[in-house]
């Protein structure tokens, strides 16, 4: 997942909304969302290489999603795959995670109305905060342009929507529009990469983005989750009642 935007406690219908775009290599085989055999509470998608996922819901109201944290100028530990910490903290009742020697990422975690933000390059976990957020492979709310961009159309398309905002949610993650170059980042990929991977819907001949998820979760506390793969997948679309896990909202 590389780029993830949530509107968090801001709407009165859809109290969490969250809109997401999976980028990865191409040749990298994985599975859409489905609820797995040897974890039959967990709705994710899967890599099949290392058998993680990038972003997940359960039946008992967890919810996860990961990115990675970019710096290629940094010696990140040989740990294990960062899915795997997805799988975790879709399966733990834990409300903090454990260190964890992996490369870095960052990631949003917990019971579906108790959400937390965990990096673990400088150590941060906290309650996720009210309002429009937005996540790609940095930090919360680091401003590189389509973090911005997502975060302005998501706040655009929940303002003129009291009923389902999904198609609007969907169009915003398919936004293909470059960011100017001099507002990239330089996370030492060099500035060819920096272009290809700064728009929200990335598109290159070996990378890019895989799959689009929008989650939807209403003032009942029923679950929508709707992932549309981008190769060849089609659309997988899910609804739970996560019913205890979201009145608990402390």
């Amino acid at each position: 997942m590389c780029l993830l935007v949530l509107a968090h406690r801001v709407h009165t219908r859809y109290p969490l909304v969250v809109a997401a775009n999976r980028d990865e290599f191409l040749e990298r085989p994985s599975a859409g969302a489905h609820f797995w055999a040897d974890h039959p509470g967990i709705l994710a998608g899967r890599d099949l290489r290392a058998g993680g996922t990038w972003m997940g819901l359960s039946r008992q109201g967890r919810f996860a999603a990961l990115t990675n944290h970019r710096d290629m100028r940094r010696a990140w530990p040989q740990g294990p795959s960062r899915g795997a910490v997805v799988v975790e903290a879709l399966l733990s009742d834990a409300h903090k995670l454990p260190p964890t020697a992996t490369a870095g990422y960052n990631l949003i975690y917990g019971p579906i109305g108790r959400l937390r933000y965990h990096n673990n390059v400088d150590g941060t976990d906290m309650a996720l905060p009210t309002g429009i957020l937005g996540l790609s492979n940095h930090l919360l709310d680091t401003p590189w342009p389509k973090v911005q961009r997502a975060k302005g159309h998501l706040e655009e398309v929940l303002a003129g929507h009291g009923a389902d905002p999904t198609e609007d949610l969907f169009d915003m993650l398919a936004d293909e529009c470059p960011a100017p170059v001099e507002a990239l980042p330089d996370t030492g990929v060099g500035e060819a990469w920096e272009r290809a991977l700064g728009s929200i819907f990335i598109r290159t001949p070996s990378y890019g983005t895989r799959a689009s998820t929008v989650l939807l979760v209403d003032a009942g506390g029923v679950a929508t989750f709707i992932e549309r793969s981008h190769d060849g997948g089609g659309e997988s679309r899910h609804t739970l009642d996560l019913g205890a896990a979201w009145a608990d909202r402390g």
